[in-house]
């Protein structure tokens, strides 16, 4: 006769593998556990007993909702407070002219190529599910207005810095325009894609990250490139590459950078919110990580640019290329192995069996 029990697909596993599972289940509860500090009534209460209003609150009188619709209306006007004065700064710096006009927008694009590329990796490397139009969209134009907080205030900070000279120069980088870019940059995305509801994995973070840095580099190519055209504009056609080609040429070499340390910090804060115990030190570590990279190129980018044309003789733009695509490729590694390993512990986790006693995952 056959027995009709049937056995949980969990126990067919090895005794190694089963052992890692549940390894893992014990550490996800105990992180929750730390992240929720509870009241000691709760924790002794059964489900009998009503807390509302006791150790717990939802939304069940005509106050609680007020209460809740004004918070969302206020963090709402919040943002919008913050979008519109970005507005008004990328209206005082130019930018939105410069955007507009057809020599600047077609040399701008150009010049973004190589960082549209790189977004677009980290766009498809997202293993868990594609992210919607719109979000990506909202961050990319976010961007665009965040990076004008960062140019008021690199141009507020850099006076006290330039008395100390090529010391002041190196400290300026590191304490001032590298924090500053990636935090704006960070903040395009804690705008609006971070509390949507399809930023459902740590990868999300750096995907909306990379669309923020993105965003970030094409209104800084633009803003580099209109200055060097000739103030009464260029005509389209071949003179075109011959006024404005070499600068978006060096445009082009800095723009996938942006989009690095950006979705380095941005991973990071996809990290932050699903840890919300350990929220803010992991930012700060993201925002650290993506500062130091960007502050180091900098800073290196000059000397080491002259070094390799010392060394190989090589002229024009070609030292920098050569040693940009180095430097970015040693962080793009790094972005690449930290993609990687979530990719692989998401496709081990999807393999895993699950049974009335196992946590069910979601699946996306």
């Amino acid at each position: 006769m056959t027995n009709s029990r049937v056995k949980s697909p969990l126990f067919s596993l090895t005794h190694r593998t089963r052992a890692k599972y549940i390894t893992r289940w014990m550490l996800y509860m105990k992180l929750n556990a730390m992240d929720r500090v509870r009241d000691p009534i709760e924790k002794s209460a059964d489900d009998s007993i009503d807390l509302y209003d006791v150790t717990s609150w939802e939304v069940r009188t005509r106050t609680d909702w007020i209460a809740s619709v004004l918070w969302r209306g206020l963090s709402a006007v919040a943002r919008l407070t913050v979008v519109l004065v970005a507005f008004s700064l990328l209206l005082g710096v130019g930018g939105l002219a410069v955007l507009t006009d057809p020599a600047t927008g077609l040399l701008t694009l150009f010049s973004a190529l190589p960082a549209i590329g790189l977004t677009a990796y980290v766009y498809f490397s997202d293993v868990t599910s594609s992210e919607p139009l719109s979000l990506l969209t909202i961050t990319f134009l976010l961007g665009v207005l965040t990076a004008n907080f960062a140019a008021v205030l690199n141009t507020l900070f850099r006076p006290l810095f330039r008395v100390l000279g090529f010391v002041g120069l190196i400290l300026f980088f590191f304490m001032v325009v590298a924090p500053i870019e990636e935090s704006v940059k960070l903040l395009a995305v804690r705008l609006y894609a971070y509390t949507n509801d399809q930023f459902n994995s740590v990868l999300d973070g750096a995907v909306y990250g990379a669309m923020a840095g993105l965003g970030f580099a094409v209104i800084e190519n633009a803003l580099y490139i209109a200055r060097q055209l000739p103030s009464g504009g260029a005509d389209l056609g071949l003179g075109l590459i011959g006024v404005g080609g070499g600068i978006t040429a060096v445009r082009a070499l800095a723009g996938p950078g942006h989009v690095i340390y950006s979705a380095i910090a941005g991973y990071y804060l996809g990290l932050a919110k699903f840890n919300p115990g350990s929220r803010g030190p992991i930012v700060i570590k993201g925002l650290l990580l993506a500062a130091v990279i960007h502050a180091t190129y900098n800073s290196t980018v000059g000397f080491g640019s002259a070094l390799i044309e010392s060394v190989t003789g090589l002229g024009g733009l070609f030292p920098s290329l050569i040693y940009i695509v180095i430097y970015d490729s040693i962080f793009g590694l790094y972005l690449f192995q930290k993609i990687r390993r979530y990719s692989v512990r998401y496709q081990q986790t999807q393999t895993i069996p699950t049974s009335p006693e196992s946590p069910q995952r979601e699946q996306n």
